[in-house]
């Protein structure tokens, strides 16, 4: 009895083995991650907050609301939080910000950021445009730009926020969740960039300060309670 015991626990062995090794696979990297995020270099893109009001009509206006599919107050909560776990986590921010023209990304950089550090910039259109009817060349000249965009590395000290749209399935940097984050490693120009990772909004607002190594030497507060590195 006690033989079959032991074979039968020896036949077992590389099963828990494995699963052991797939536990360790899948533990997150946030401290190295986020104290990487606190020495700057890199660009953090951001899919606006949940957006259920409302519908994007054909003749949309983007300085009327009306015509938009707006922030849910969920939305709302989502983009707070976010801006909330930012300065917790004390990451510094290159302002201003940049956002898409839409009210839904306009709104959520506000609400996490401040109005006063918002810029739009309309080129985040053309990603907004991926998922729609558009032919394969103009998907070509989009993503192209999107590299030209995302290898451009942030002052030092900083990292680039930029609020804007998920992308459609297996195209440039895929689908994302509301408030989702994709961490972008620029390579400088002409280099491309590398995608270092994806955070939800829950894995964001639930990671403590204590993961993170306090470098607040170099590190001011903002009027918004946002960080930014003082050797800019």
């Amino acid at each position: 009895m006690r033989i079959g015991t032991i074979l039968l626990f020896l036949m077992l062995l590389p099963q828990m083995a494995g699963a052991a090794e797939a536990r360790v696979q899948a533990a997150p990297v946030y401290p190295t991650l986020l104290n990487s995020l606190r020495e700057g270099g890199y660009i953090l893109y951001v899919r606006h907050g949940e957006a259920t009001e409302g519908d994007d009509q054909p003749n949309l206006i983007f300085s009327n609301c009306q015509t938009q599919r707006n922030l849910s107050e969920e939305g709302r909560r989502q983009a707070a939080a976010f801006g909330e776990a930012i300065r917790r986590l004390q990451i510094p921010v290159q302002y201003p910000v940049l956002a898409s023209p839409f009210c839904r990304t306009r709104e959520t950089a506000a609400l996490a950021f401040g109005e006063q550090h918002v810029k739009v910039d309309p080129f985040w259109v053309t990603i907004y445009q991926l998922s729609g009817d558009i032919t394969a060349a103009e998907q070509e000249r989009t993503l192209a730009a999107l590299t030209s965009v995302l290898e451009n590395k942030p002052p030092a000290g900083t990292n680039q926020v930029i609020v804007a749209h998920s992308f459609p399935k297996g195209i440039g940097l895929g689908e994302m969740p509301n408030m989702g984050t994709v961490v972008v490693k620029p390579g400088g120009q002409g280099r491309g960039y590398e995608v270092v990772d994806r955070i939800s909004l829950d894995e964001f607002s639930g990671l403590p300060s204590s993961t993170l190594s306090r470098q607040q030497g170099n590190l001011l507060q903002g009027d918004n309670g946002s960080f930014y590195n003082n050797k800019q």
